[in-house]
């Protein structure tokens, strides 16, 4: 199947789970991962009207970005933050999803090119505890939220997670509960979040189930790396 088949087949799963599960008609977004996929892959989905793109790695989400200036593509960084990478980021992405410390949420801030619009921020939680994943324990989530709020040229949008692989269904939805139980305690306390960006090829209908409003699918659209 061709890329654009793939992009259909996956907007014909999201529709269908935001049926399944009384999610409002097209709540959901699609969010293409085209790390390492060529440019040329990029340009083939943006021609069937796919306009949001995921990075995990920074030279390479700068190098295709200067490649496809032309196409006004909205980039989300979604890789593990290094300190010494944010200027990179902030002048390049519209969306970060991995922001899991003050220290990169402030470089994000004061690095932002002046003529940029605010930088849509998500806090990555570490929702399964696993010491090989990035991301703010969910204690320490309001802390961190109530500090980046405060930032400028940063707007704070609400939470993203990579959970532990499961092939149950049921569990799957469970960990997704607690990431939308958590944004709904934040938004208790004063905070008007209104993303949850979770759900990946495998376990995207549980995302969606959950509350989940930008699925982040790669394998299914551009095929294997």
């Amino acid at each position: 199947m061709t890329i654009g088949e793939n992009i259909q087949t996956i907007g014909e799963r999201i529709r269908a789970a935001e049926q399944r599960f009384g999610r409002e008609p097209g709540s959901v977004q699609l969010l293409a991962v085209s790390k390492k996929h060529p440019a040329a892959a990029i340009r083939e989905a943006f021609a069937v009207g796919q306009r949001c793109f995921g990075e995990n790695y920074v030279q390479e989400m700068t190098e295709k970005a200067a490649e496809l200036t032309d196409t006004g593509i909205e980039w989300h960084f979604i890789g593990p933050i290094q300190s010494n990478k944010t200027k990179a980021i902030a002048a390049t992405a519209q969306w970060v999803h991995s922001v899991d410390s003050l220290k990169v949420a402030q470089r994000l801030s004061a690095q932002k090119p002046a003529s940029a619009s605010a930088i849509n921020v998500c806090l990555q939680v570490n929702i399964s505890d696993e010491a090989s994943k990035s991301g703010v324990e969910p204690s320490q989530v309001p802390e961190l939220a109530r500090q980046i709020a405060l930032l400028p040229g940063l707007r704070l949008r609400g939470l993203m997670a990579i959970p532990a692989p499961e092939h149950e269904f049921e569990r799957q939805r469970a960990v997704f509960a607690q990431v939308r139980l958590l944004q709904q305690d934040l938004n208790a306390q004063g905070f008007t979040l209104d993303t949850l960006s979770m759900g990946m090829t495998d376990d995207m209908e549980a995302a969606i189930a959950e509350g989940a409003t930008i699925v982040r699918i790669g394998t299914a659209i551009f095929g294997c790396r």
